[in-house]
Parts: C-alpha cells; sequence; structure tokens
C-alpha cells in the first residue's frame, strides 16, 4: 500500500521548473499550474526559476509573480520544438545548479541523465497518455512509450495529476507516483459585460474549450449539436497550430449557429464565458486532470463530458457524459428543456470544485522538492512503490 510521508521543515530551496511554454500562463495546463504553484512557492520563500519559450522579444520580462523567467529558444517543429527548448534549459540548470528540479512532459525523459549526471534531483510530471493521441503516428506513439520507461528508471520521483495516470503507471511499470491535481480558481461573480460584446447572452448558450485534436472530440461535439434540435448557439474557444484538416473537419460539421472564436487570451472574458454558459462541453480522453474542466466546476458550470475515467474522477455526480454524437445530442436538448436539473448540476460542480485548492497544489509540490533534496543529501535510492508519497487532495 502506498502512503503520504510528511515533509520536513527545511530552509528554502532553488526549484527549476522545466519544460514548459512558461509564464505568464497562456497555453494550457502546465503552464497554469507552473504559474499557480511557482507564485505560492516564492510567498513560502523559496527560489523559483522557470525556462519560457515563445514569448516575443517585447513582452519578455525576467521576472513575474516573484519567480525567475529565463527564456530560450525551441526548434520551430512540432516533434522537436518541446525537446529542444528542454535540452537548452536543462544546460543552463546545469550551470546554475538548483536544489531540485521539475520537468514537465515524459517526452523529456532522453534528457534526465544530464540531469542526474550533475546530481540534480528531479521530478518528472509524466502528464497524459500522450502516446494514445492521434496526432502521433506510429513512431512518435513508440517514441512516447519510451519515454514513459525512461521517465520511469531515470526520475527520482514521477508525479501524476490523475488517479487514472497513477493506476496506468502502477500496472504498466510498477511503478509509483505522487499524485498531485491542478487547483480550480473558484469564480465569485464575474461581469457579464463582454458576453454582450460577442452577442450572446447569460444562460443562452454552450460552451466548448479545447485545442482541436482528436482526442478532445470537438469534431464529435460539433457533430452532436448538428443533430440536435437546439436552440441556444454553441460557443467554440480554441484551434491548433498544427491541425489543419482536422479543424477543417470541425467547421465542415458545423451549423450556422455554431460560433468558432479562435484562441482566447482575455482571461476576464473567458472567466465570463465558463461562468455564464448553460452548459460547458468537455470533450478531452487521454490527458489526465486538465484544468479547462476545472475552470468550468470552479465557475460553478454544469459539465456534461466524454466518459473517461479522468472526467468522472473530476466530475462524479456533478457530471453527464457522452461517447457518441447521438448521446451529445440528447444532451443538448436535455439542457434546454430542463433548467432546474441544469442547475443543480452546477452547484454540485461548484462542490466538486473546492476540493481543487491551490495552496494545497503547492504545498504538496514543496514537500516533494524537500523530499528530492533529502534524497539527494541521503545518497539514497529512489523508494520501492511501499515507500513512494501519494499526495491527493481531489475528490474521491
Amino acid at each position: 500500500m502506498q502512503r503520504r510521508r510528511r515533509a520536513d521543515s527545511a530552509a528554502p530551496l532553488s526549484i527549476a521548473l522545466i519544460g514548459t511554454r512558461g509564464v505568464p500562463a497562456r497555453y494550457g495546463g502546465f503552464e497554469t499550474a507552473i504559474e499557480e504553484v511557482g507564485r505560492r512557492l516564492v510567498a513560502k520563500g523559496h527560489r523559483v526559476t522557470v525556462y519560457c519559450r515563445g514569448v516575443a522579444r517585447d513582452e519578455r520580462t525576467d521576472n513575474y509573480l516573484g519567480m525567475q523567467l529565463v527564456h530560450l529558444p525551441a526548434l520551430r517543429r512540432r516533434s522537436f520544438e518541446t525537446l529542444s527548448h528542454s535540452a537548452l534549459s536543462i544546460v543552463h540548470a546545469i550551470r546554475h545548479r538548483p536544489d531540485a528540479a521539475i520537468v514537465f512532459n515524459a517526452a523529456n525523459a532522453p534528457l534526465l541523465p544530464l540531469l542526474n549526471a550533475a546530481g540534480i534531483p528531479v521530478a518528472t510530471h509524466v502528464d497524459g497518455l500522450e502516446s494514445r493521441r492521434a496526432k502521433w503516428g506510429p513512431t512518435g506513439r513508440r517514441y512516447y512509450l519510451m519515454c514513459e520507461r525512461l521517465a520511469v528508471r531515470l526520475s527520482r520521483e514521477l508525479i501524476a495529476d490523475a488517479q487514472g495516470i497513477a493506476d496506468y503507471y502502477a500496472t504498466r511499470y510498477q511503478a509509483a507516483t505522487w499524485q498531485i491535481a491542478y487547483g480550480a480558481p473558484l469564480l465569485h461573480a464575474p461581469g457579464d459585460e463582454k458576453l454582450a460584446e460577442l452577442g450572446i447572452a447569460p444562460g443562452g448558450y454552450h460552451l466548448l474549450v479545447a485545442r482541436f485534436e482528436p482526442e478532445n472530440h470537438v469534431h464529435l461535439i460539433v457533430q452532436g449539436y448538428a443533430k440536435a434540435a437546439a436552440r441556444y448557439p454553441l460557443v467554440v474557444v480554441g484551434s491548433a497550430p498544427y491541425a489543419e484538416q482536422y479543424t477543417q473537419s470541425v467547421h465542415a460539421a458545423a451549423t450556422d449557429n455554431v460560433r468558432f472564436l479562435g484562441g482566447v487570451w482575455d482571461q476576464e472574458l473567458l472567466d465570463q464565458l465558463y461562468a455564464h454558459a448553460l452548459v460547458y462541453w468537455h470533450g478531452h480522453s487521454v490527458g489526465g486532470t486538465n484544468p479547462s474542466l476545472l475552470r468550468a466546476i470552479g465557475a460553478g458550470t454544469a459539465v456534461n463530458a466524454f466518459d473517461v475515467n479522468f472526467n468522472r474522477e473530476v466530475l462524479g455526480a456533478a457530471g453527464a457524459y457522452f461517447s457518441t454524437p447521438a448521446q451529445a445530442a440528447t444532451l443538448f436538448e436535455a439542457a434546454e428543456a430542463r433548467p432546474e436539473q441544469i442547475a443543480r448540476r452546477a452547484a454540485l460542480s461548484l462542490q466538486r470544485a473546492e476540493a481543487y485548492d491551490w495552496d494545497q497544489v503547492a504545498a504538496a509540490y514543496e514537500a516533494l522538492c524537500q523530499d528530492l533534496v533529502r534524497s539527494r543529501r541521503h545518497a539514497r535510492a529512489r523508494p520501492s512503490t511501499q515507500n513512494v508519497p501519494i499526495a491527493h487532495h481531489g475528490p474521491t
């Protein structure tokens, strides 16, 4: 049985966060986690360095919310962008000798020997089940499976953001993880003035926020909407820089009542979209605990989600689930026909969100980093499955 270990108090640490686009958070779950966790670690007295890519030169800064930012280039090809940037980041980190490093994305696992050789203890956040993403061909899937094995072998600790991910690594690799989910931002009485600028009314639209990738089932949801006798528009936020063909198929499936907004970086507008939607539609299926889903429940919005264990873990009875366009169509119609049921599920969403607290998440990361430093000082091998802690704070 896995058990939770309590971290001893320790001196402030120097912590490197590697493998993402960095902060400010404008892209995905990793970036949101780094922003929320990093600033809290700084508030606790730690020195946090975040490695960033893709920020325009005139927008770059050396400090954000107390975190030290290092901007490094990357190859602009999907297959090499993350790995090339992480390689430069790790070289920089080795020169500056942090007490501990957290590497995000198992795809970076081939670079872990560099940190190990430098004596920098590292934890790898393995992310979701990348080898199952449709955008990768056979070579890409084999690469991700290799990276999973390397992450297990070369990381001092592993981080999973959902029980389903922890179960996968326990079953496939007999590897234990720190289970640390993301936090859910709780929205308190957001306005609705920006919705008027879009010509949509509070409570009078369905919302979908996702990158346009097959495993996020944007196409399926749009198909379901097209089949339904729905009166309210479907507002779609998101795009995909490397998925032109899939994006075309999504647009082709849409009716005139589907509103495509593209990428939305205005966080106030996003908050209002989440908070005032009749229903938030969540199609993600392979990525573990998803920040978009947490944002929706933190806004107190009812959610219809693709039926996988990751989504059921977060939503429980607050969610309604679908797997086909026909099932989605039925849920579209039911949402508009039964407002009292939607209101009840919205209240349940908010109850679920309260268990996903960013302060607890940051405390778990702090305990993990302290554990990494202790393990280096004591020169001990990585603990067995029975000894590795799980920091779990979401609903069960």
